[in-house]
């Protein structure tokens, strides 16, 4: 039998009288099977468990550990930091079998959803936790401000005194800016005494990540062998004070005047600080980063619990089994049961699987006004055995499903019915676009996953439906409303992405893509810019042609003037604002043209496209198509660009 696993110390989220956790340390030891939560450093915590071992070999009559044992036992130990009810392993790189086998002694004791993983930037961390379909389980780093400012106070911790240090948990450095030194000289003599006692031991060890125990913020400002030249213990009151009145002169000395106070308020303060806490190798951390996401994906996707394959097993997240967690504090609700069924669906894709990430997508990246429907978006990443390259996609789930056409009275096999029909609809406004020249993902699939009902129709509740989905491929870009507007400096930059974003929106006007009240939809987050390595625009994709063939019937030259804002927002910022927009205006006419002249050649192959689809003039697709060719044929190229730059604001 499995002996249980004990804990030597209180329980790692046992709090003080003010409510603050005890020990925000801890030393888990898997093959011990033991979790050291006593108040100290990682090192007297292992010194700990080895005098546990040896007292308890004493008790039966047995010798203690030789110094090999002791050693054996050290390696066995696996960093933990406690913050905010949370346990983060800090693993060893090289040795992530041990890590994992922390991991799971820990769920022993501890919920999973309570258990994630320090140093993901390491690859070889990174790639481990993504094998296991465990990427919800790597720890986020700040951006934000309020973000950075939650570090920086929960980074606050002590070792046997007050809490004068700032922890990176990385490193397991602890740092101590000028500030917190120099207020130690309102402690009483007794107290004073004791933290200068403890900076200078600690500053004179190195941690078993060979980094120093405690460290002065910024380097080169103290030093352990200034601490050195005292002797703490030993000096009169008086003379301690004047020690220590020495080193505070000596520290500010070498701390840059704006350094000098603790500010989380202060951006540049904050944001030095928190490049020391997380470490300058992980300071750029971001999705994009882990998965080759594009930079507005930072903070917007929260990864829910995956799965992997083993020898042709499917083994699901063993958090799945838990009880669904509904925790704001955590900031984690893992209560969306699609990613497992996005998995079941995955399996039977693909033969020979060996993870699925799936992520989920909490704002929308678009800056306008969300639609009415179902908007639910997934960042998937699949990994094949028999191949090095990761496939990632995009799930959407579709606007109008069984679920919503139910919601709104329907019957069931009506809403079944016109769920079918809109499905038919999104593909065929996608064929249209392609015919028109809208460069659109190369692949787009449709799936379906079984859900309960749980609606309006009370008499229905639990009634199992299918719910209908869309697969794109992942767009490696930017979205062109997101790219940063300093890069607009750069003459053939501007130029270049102008050129693109003319020739997108001819085809966006002729597709008539606008939202419900007619307002038009472009360079609002859709359009993806390509760049090539040297980070030249090379095209421009649109990801999701939500909104278009909606104006179908509007004279164009009611829509035109709009497109002179894509321009208008970036006068400011571009260096030569006559040519960016003469670059935008020729290429948006020349592109038109260039779609009106393939249609007039190619008519009958345009015209006759969907004719086996139902003609309503109420607005079927079929309807809008014909509207849609009417209004290019009839349309003049020279007079669009001409509305178009009447509108802008520096040329009108």
């Amino acid at each position: 039998m499995v002996p249980r696993a004990k804990i030597i110390g209180q329980h790692p989220f046992a709090k003080d009288g003010q409510g603050k956790v005890i020990s925000r340390i801890a030393t888990v030891f898997p093959e011990g099977r033991t979790l050291v939560t006593l108040p100290g450093i990682h090192a007297t915590q292992r010194i700990a468990f080895v005098e546990a071992i040896n007292e308890s070999r004493r008790e039966r009559g047995l010798d203690p550990l030789s110094r090999e044992e002791e050693l054996a036992a050290w390696e066995d130990a696996v960093d933990l930091i406690i913050e905010d009810e949370m346990i983060l392993i800090r693993p060893d790189p090289d040795n992530m079998p041990l890590a994992f086998l922390a991991d799971e002694l820990l769920q022993e004791l501890f919920s999973k959803h309570r258990i994630q993983f320090l140093y993901t930037l390491n690859e070889k961390v990174r790639t481990a936790i993504k094998r296991r379909g465990e990427c919800w389980r790597i720890t986020p780093l700040p951006r934000q401000p309020h973000e950075m400012e939650h570090l920086i106070r929960t980074a606050r911790i002590g070792i046997g005194g007050r809490e004068i240090y700032l922890y990176n948990r990385s490193s397991g450095t602890r740092w101590l800016t000028f500030e917190s030194f120099a207020s130690l000289g309102l402690l009483d003599d007794a107290e004073l005494r004791r933290h200068l006692v403890e900076i200078q031991q600690y500053a004179a060890k190195i941690n078993p990540r060979k980094g120093p125990e405690v460290a002065f913020y910024p380097s080169g400002s103290l030093a352990a062998g200034d601490m050195a030249a005292f002797d703490f213990a030993a000096l009169a009151p008086g003379d301690l004070r004047r020690a220590f009145d020495d080193l505070r002169q000596k520290f500010r000395a070498g701390v840059p005047p704006e350094l000098q106070r603790d500010a989380p308020e202060d951006p540049q303060w904050r944001n030095r600080i928190c490049a020391v806490l997380i470490g300058r190798d992980e300071e750029v951390v971001s999705e994009e980063m882990l998965l080759g996401l594009s930079p507005e994906f930072f903070l917007q996707v929260e990864w829910l619990p995956g799965g992997r394959i083993e020898q042709g097993e499917l083994i699901f997240d063993s958090v799945l089994e838990e009880e669904p967690l509904l925790d704001d504090d955590l900031g984690y609700t893992f209560i969306d049961d699609k990613p497992r069924k996005f998995i079941f669906n995955f399996v039977r894709q693909y033969g020979n699987l060996e993870y699925v990430n799936i992520g989920r997508v909490v704002s929308s990246l678009a800056r306008r006004r969300p639609f009415p429907g179902r908007r639910d978006v997934y960042v998937v990443q699949v990994k094949q055995r028999d191949s090095d390259r990761e496939i990632i996609s995009v799930i959407r789930m579709q606007k109008w499903g069984v679920r919503e056409r139910l919601d709104e009275g329907k019957s069931l096999l009506q809403a079944m019915r016109e769920s079918e029909e809109y499905t038919e609809y999104v593909l065929d406004r996608r064929l249209g676009c392609r015919q028109l020249g809208m460069n659109l993902p190369s692949r787009v699939t449709d799936g379906r996953i079984y859900e309960r009902y749980s609606g309006h129709q009370k008499d229905l509740e639990g009634l199992m439906i299918w719910s209908p989905y869309f697969e794109r491929d992942y767009i490696h870009g930017v979205a062109t409303d997101k790219v940063p507007l300093h890069r607009f400096q750069n003459e053939e930059f501007a130029l270049a992405f102008a050129r693109l974003l003319g020739r997108a929106a001819a085809v966006n006007l002729v597709v008539g893509r606008c939202d419900h009240q007619d307002n038009v939809l472009f360079d609002d987050g859709d359009e993806v810019l390509v760049e090539d390595a040297a980070g030249v625009p090379v095209e421009i994709i649109v990801s999701d042609q939500t909104g278009t063939f909606k104006s179908y019937q509007r004279d164009l030259r009611l829509l035109a003037p709009a497109y002179a804002d894509a321009i208008n927002r970036r006068a400011e910022h571009v260096s030569n604002f006559e040519a960016f927009a003469t670059t935008y205006l020729d290429a948006f006419a020349d592109r038109f043209a260039a779609i009106q002249r393939y249609y007039r050649w190619r008519r009958r192959a345009f015209d006759t496209l969907f004719k086996d689809r139902t003609r309503d003039e109420r607005g079927s697709f079929a309807f809008r198509w014909e509207q849609v060719l009417a209004r290019l044929d009839r349309a003049d190229p020279q007079e669009l660009k001409d509305l178009i730059r009447e509108n802008l604001a520096v040329l009108a």
